[in-house]
């Protein structure tokens, strides 16, 4: 017999995403493992029990002091797992929005010391406990979004030692907001300003010093890279990368955002875990990417708000046999904090079908994170999932609004941001 810490029973749906390979191609991504009148329990922070709640009382007790919990006829899916942020900043860039809406490019943005650099000189001059303080509070709300992991990029200090601080606060956070986090080092998200004159120095920086104090430190799991025109070439891009990998490190790679670059192919070529926004990529792109097992990260709240009129080619990647993941990109430059709505902007706008876009938006992304036992609900694996109150899971993706009504990290309920928190 099992005890239990937490039992979850009333759920209409319940979505396991826990049968098959991982991760999802093709028509698999469509495969939830949904159970339907079901029940789960909790033991010491993961999934002890799941299946028809009609079954529970034969194989599971609640142990003393144990909670019981109705879904109230909902729905239950794993945490989301958030693939690609740049959560970790200081400020905001609400001042460029009258200069976007009328045409301003994201490079114009930058070149006039805006976008990036402005978050830059914001994130340098802030305290430990002021990224601490902003950064948890950001994350705080994502939690209770339905996201218990996320993937944070560092690249807002774009020097040694301010990189290297970013990603010791990380760890910080997790203790603090109790979500998991997955470092990931960003160091070339842009030019640092002291070199923008000196690209391939500032290259020289990243690969001899940068690099071997982020892995010496065990600070980071991936190095990525903005491939990009006005950032780092193809042959910048692949120096960077090709030295994090002989480091032990994994890699990522910021791929056609903007325009065509040879970001996608770097990555195919590279075999790296995952091409990231991709808006700019060809039928040609795809098939590499899939022939090499590359994992798409799709971006699709940041192709509305930052690339308007361009969207996310969710379809287009399944259909070619590429794995789809998703992320919020929250960052001064596309603030999103939302899973829920970045699967509906998936379905409405990348035309992902919803078993599609939940998928992505958990057991893909977890793949794409790192993180194999994440993304699903099945015994053994970390109880992490969300109670909405929804009929069916297909309503995640179809509509914008909805929200959790509980969020579980390892069998913990995580209670939502206070108003305060928003300042």
């Amino acid at each position: 017999m099992i005890r239990a810490d937490l039992l979850v029973t009333e759920i209409a749906e319940l979505a396991t995403l826990a049968r098959g390979p991982v991760p999802r191609i093709g028509p698999a991504a469509e495969e939830l493992g949904i159970l339907s009148d079901a029940a789960v329990a909790v033991a010491d922070g993961r999934f002890a029990w799941v299946g028809r709640e009609r079954a529970l009382s034969r194989s599971v007790r609640l142990r003393p002091g144990g909670r019981r919990v109705s879904a109230k006829g909902g729905v239950v899916v794993p945490g989301f797992v958030d693939a690609h942020t740049h959560a970790l900043f200081a400020g905001n860039r609400a001042f460029e929005l009258p200069r976007k809406v009328r045409g301003a490019s994201y490079t114009e943005i930058a070149r006039a010391g805006g976008g990036i650099y402005a978050t830059v000189r914001a994130t340098r001059a802030a305290s430990d406990s002021e990224l601490l303080g902003a950064t948890a509070s950001r994350l705080g709300r994502m939690g209770a979004w339905g996201s218990t992991s996320v993937e944070v990029k560092s690249g807002y200090a774009l020097s040694t030692d301010g990189e290297l601080r970013l990603l010791r606060l990380i760890p910080r956070l997790a203790r603090t907001t109790g979500l998991r986090l997955v470092p990931t080092f960003l160091g070339a998200h842009a030019v640092a300003p002291e070199y923008r004159s000196r690209s391939d120095a500032y290259v020289d920086l990243l690969v001899r010093e940068m690099l071997p104090r982020v892995v010496r430190g065990r600070l980071a799991r991936f190095c990525d890279v903005f491939c990009e025109p006005g950032f780092f070439s193809v042959r910048q891009s692949e120096r960077i990368l090709r030295a994090a990998l002989a480091l032990g490190l994994g890699v990522k790679v910021h791929a056609e955002e903007f325009v065509l670059s040879g970001g996608a192919r770097l990555a195919a070529r590279l075999h790296a875990v995952s091409a990231e926004h991709l808006l700019a990529s060809t039928k040609d792109d795809r098939a590499l990417l899939a022939k090499a097992g590359v994992t798409a990260v799709l971006l699709p709240v940041t192709a509305f708000t930052a690339s308007p009129g361009v969207r996310s080619p969710g379809r287009e990647m399944v259909d070619a046999g590429v794995p789809v993941a998703l992320g919020t990109d929250c960052s001064p430059n596309s603030w999103v904090e939302a899973m829920p709505v970045v699967l509906a902007h998936a379905v409405h706008g990348a035309r992902l079908s919803p078993a599609e876009a939940l998928t992505a938006a958990t057991v893909n992304a977890a793949h794409a994170s790192g993180l194999e036992d994440a993304g699903m609900v099945r015994v053994g694996s970390p109880a992490d999932f969300s109670v909405f109150p929804l009929p069916s899971v297909d309503q995640l993706g179809y509509r914008f609004d909805a929200i959790p009504a509980s969020v579980y990290r390892q069998g913990n309920s995580i209670s939502p941001p206070t108003f305060r928190q928003y300042f």
